[in-house]
């Protein structure tokens, strides 16, 4: 591609690389300008303007990214393309979902040609319907056929480099337990809201005490495909109230802790094929927190283990809180 001025007499067919004013209105850059625009350039005195011109193995930037955008999205269901625009392609979440990235096919891609790219979400990102995962640009007006040809290569062939994860979970069971002088069911509408973002239905809400024994009960006689504990005391040890209810109940734990804050003390278990997730305390509230991140994947069919618990350490500073009580520079 040619980048540069030309006389208005032999800009016909070239791309218009800046926006013209003339008589009645403005020529949009982008545009592929015809004999009628040159005409109205030359009506408003324009002897010469800076235009691009595509070389034969050049592919114009809509083309381009509509090509793009069908490579990365393969066979993945759950996301649309919209129409391409100006060298621009979004991949916009059809319903609520976690965004799943082959990291390495994306760097790939933006590795090929500095024209060529595509910015998106997070990896594990939580979306709802309308959301933006992803959006493909062609900075300039037209990319090398051969370049793009190598951007469609890593994008993989039809395995889809970026997909939407969708809720496989229907229903959950929340069940809190209570202390004297608890908070009760405070945090219930927190966290039935975070369950309607994922399309799960909260079906019931079960109060018990905060022993061992009838927490175990009510994990065992918990209707939802999802249980979620919320402890009136904060779970301290893997060996507390509820990790202990959920071995009495026949189940297991596959993490306690995470390093994630908010939401270090979450756990995250199993009873009988069923995922079982104790919620920390600031899941009472509706700002983002660790379980969050594992809720989402969780209601999505993603397998979390433990590792990949361990591994949300890095970005997982989610907050700072002025009062909380912990040595800071200079104290």
């Amino acid at each position: 591609m040619k980048f540069g001025p030309v006389p208005l007499s032999a800009a016909q067919g070239a791309v218009l690389a800046h926006s013209v004013a003339v008589e009645g209105g403005r020529l949009r850059k982008g545009r592929v300008i015809s004999q009628a625009d040159v005409a109205a350039m030359q009506a408003a005195g324009l002897k010469e303007i800076i235009v691009a011109t595509l070389d034969a193995n050049d592919v114009a930037e809509d083309t381009a990214a509509e090509a793009l955008a069908a490579a990365i999205l393969g066979q993945a269901d759950g996301l649309t393309a919209t129409r391409p625009f100006t060298g621009r392609v979004n991949l916009i979440a059809d319903g609520p979902g976690v965004a799943v990235l082959d990291v390495a096919a994306l760097e790939a891609i933006n590795a090929v040609h500095p024209m060529i790219t595509i910015a998106t979400v997070p990896p594990w990102q939580q979306m709802a319907k309308g959301g933006m995962v992803a959006t493909i640009k062609m900075i300039s007006y037209a990319v090398p056929q051969e370049a793009l040809n190598a951007a469609v290569a890593a994008a993989g062939a039809g395995a889809g480099a970026i997909r939407l994860a969708q809720p496989q979970i229907k229903t959950a069971s929340l069940i809190i337990t209570e202390i004297p002088g608890g908070v009760g069911d405070k945090g219930r509408t927190a966290i039935a809201g975070r369950l309607e973002a994922l399309g799960v239905d909260l079906i019931e809400t079960v109060m018990t005490g905060h022993q061992t024994v009838p927490l175990a009960k009510a994990i065992a006689q918990a209707k939802g495909d999802l249980v979620l504990v919320l402890t009136g005391s904060a779970t301290s040890d893997i060996d507390d109230v509820a990790p202990a209810a959920l071995r009495r109940a026949g189940g297991q734990i596959t993490r306690f802790g995470m390093p994630v804050d908010p939401g270090n003390l979450l756990f995250l278990g199993d009873l009988a094929g069923r995922p079982v997730i104790g919620l920390p305390g600031c899941a009472r509230a509706p700002a983002l927190n660790g379980a969050d991140w594992v809720l989402s994947r969780v209601a999505c069919g993603i397998a979390v283990s433990s590792a990949d618990i361990a591994g949300m350490g890095v970005g997982g500073l989610l907050k700072e809180i002025p009062t909380r009580p912990m040595p800071r520079r200079g104290s």
